[in-house]
């Protein structure tokens, strides 16, 4: 067990696998997992209401409940990931149970006809799941570039007294007191010069600055294994009316919980010709978990018997991260044998902030009576808002400056349309999620189409539905170092939602 514990002081430059463009990003998305009707319409009830999950897009929809109902929905989610590396194919698949959601719409009725004014206020208490993160991925293939790279140029500059033991001092000793005194960067730099991956040019100079590996250029056969966990999600307090039969308003406080791992296995094998290190083994622990706040606002209108307008506006959701690291680096020397460097450190990392992004949506529903529906939405992000600070003195700069040159604003169109016959409704909806990149070749636009069926039984109704979404991205193994290999993963996604209703 990791007995030590360490904070971070002197952090100006980025941590390791953490706190960078891609977990930045990563948790200003959404994804709401939401009910099969919800799934079923790939999302597009922004005009509609009248499901629990709706009023994540449009807080207006609660009023839209004729009476108090509740849901209560479990999905199985498997995601497939194909990654190419040189040359080498790896296909790896997972899967997850999901607690999607669970939420209740209390209303209250004016039955005067006549009236005007309020016609029916709502009560939304809500939960829903905004991300799975679960997920697994391997790749493998030969490379002309060594994982060398990344130790060295992390150790360029750095005083070689500094990265090494004194007599009598523990591996965890100097690792957790340079991470306390110098950064993440010089911990780098000494696990490097402990596991003889990089050695001084002046051995004998303590002040020598210079550093050359001990791994001979070649080709390398290298494997990279990714595997997450944790989840995302959201409490929603809402509140909604309709006004003058035609008019629905609504509000959401949301407070939302970030609960993210991740464990990353690098291994590189050569026999190259002069090479004094054969093997490398480098893994690395990120544990993530948050809190944030934001709130939502909408509006839906009823044009006319056939037309339904709507339009919502989230706010950026306000978040607070705390984060924590472990790192464990072990060589093989065909001539001298296995060094293993395996700190009994965890890196605690000061608190930081994340501001993400704001979402606004636009609606309209096109109601063929009691018949069916066409509904659409278009929702629009800018990710070069992004932004990322710190109450502890923290420089995060560079990292916004990569998000403002990186990032662009980003748009997502839903189609769903969803018919009825008898006690059955027959759902289907497609999605399009642009990428927030302006280089969409590090992400690429998500696409997706979803079908489902329910059947309503009276008081209680129950409804499944299929998703698939699919997107490609480039897997970058230790972003922003001097090892700037990548993997290019396919990754599918396959939902199966059920959904238990109930009117009371």
């Amino acid at each position: 067990m990791k007995k030590l514990f360490l904070f971070i002081g002197v952090l100006s430059m980025s941590f390791l696998n953490a706190q960078d463009i891609t977990d930045a990003l990563r948790y200003s998305q959404q994804n709401i997992l939401g009910t099969a009707r919800f799934k079923g319409m790939s999302g597009a009830f922004g005009a509609l209401g009248g499901d629990v999950s709706s009023i994540q897009i449009n807080p207006a929809g609660s009023a839209v409940f004729l009476n108090s109902y509740g849901s209560l929905t479990l999905s199985s989610s498997r995601i497939t990931n194909e990654a190419n590396y040189f040359n080498g194919f790896a296909s790896e698949n997972s899967t997850n149970i999901n607690f999607n959601q669970l939420g209740t719409i209390l209303v209250y009725n004016n039955y005067d006809d006549n009236s005007t004014g309020v016609n029916r206020l709502s009560l939304g208490l809500t939960y829903e799941q905004t991300a799975d993160n679960a997920d697994q991925l391997i790749a493998f293939g030969r490379s002309t570039n060594s994982i060398d790279n990344f130790f060295l140029e992390e150790a360029q500059g750095v005083p070689l007294d500094l990265i090494t033991r004194r007599t009598g001092e523990s591996i965890d000793d100097l690792y957790g007191f340079l991470g306390e005194t110098q950064g993440v960067g010089v911990q780098q730099a000494f696990l490097g010069h402990e596991a003889f991956v990089i050695e001084a040019d002046d051995p004998n100079n303590p002040d020598n600055t210079v550093y050359s590996s001990n791994i001979a250029s070649g080709f390398f056969d290298q494997e990279y294994i990714y595997e997450s966990t944790g989840l995302n999600g959201k409490f929603t307090i809402n509140g909604g009316a309709q006004i003058n039969q035609d008019f629905y308003i609504g509000l959401n406080l949301n407070s939302h919980f970030i609960n993210y791992d991740r464990v990353t296995e690098f291994f590189e094998g050569n026999n190259n010709t002069g090479s004094n290190v054969n093997e490398v083994l480098f893994t690395n622990r990120l544990s993530t978990t948050g809190a944030g706040f934001s709130l939502q606002i909408g509006g839906i209108a009823k044009v006319s018997e056939i037309l339904r307008l709507g339009a919502s506006y989230e706010s950026p959701t306000w978040y607070y991260i705390e984060e924590e690291t472990v790192q464990r680096l072990e060589t093989v020397s065909d001539a001298d044998g296995r060094a293993i460097v395996d700190p009994d450190v965890i890196n605690i990392f000061p608190e930081y902030k994340l501001r993400t992004p704001a979402s606004y949506t636009g609606s309209a529903a096109i109601l063929f009576g009691q018949e069916g529906l066409i509904s659409i939405d278009y929702s629009y992000k800018d990710y070069a808002s992004i932004d990322v600070s710190s109450d502890e003195g923290v420089n995060f700069s560079n990292l916004n400056s990569d998000i403002d040159n990186l990032l662009q604003g980003a748009s997502t169109i839903r189609i769903g349309s969803e018919w009825r016959n008898g006690n059955w409704s027959f759902r289907g909806g497609f999605s399009f999620e642009e990428s927030p990149y302006k280089n969409d070749l590090i992400l690429g636009d998500k696409n997706g189409f979803s079908f489902g069926l329910g059947y309503n039984f009276g008081q209680f109704r129950f409804d499944f539905a299929y998703d698939y979404t699919e997107q490609q991205r480039e897997e970058q193994f230790f972003p922003n170092s001097g090892f700037t290999n990548f993997a290019v993963v396919d990754t599918y996604r396959d939902n199966y939602t059920f959904t238990l209703g109930m009117n009371f």
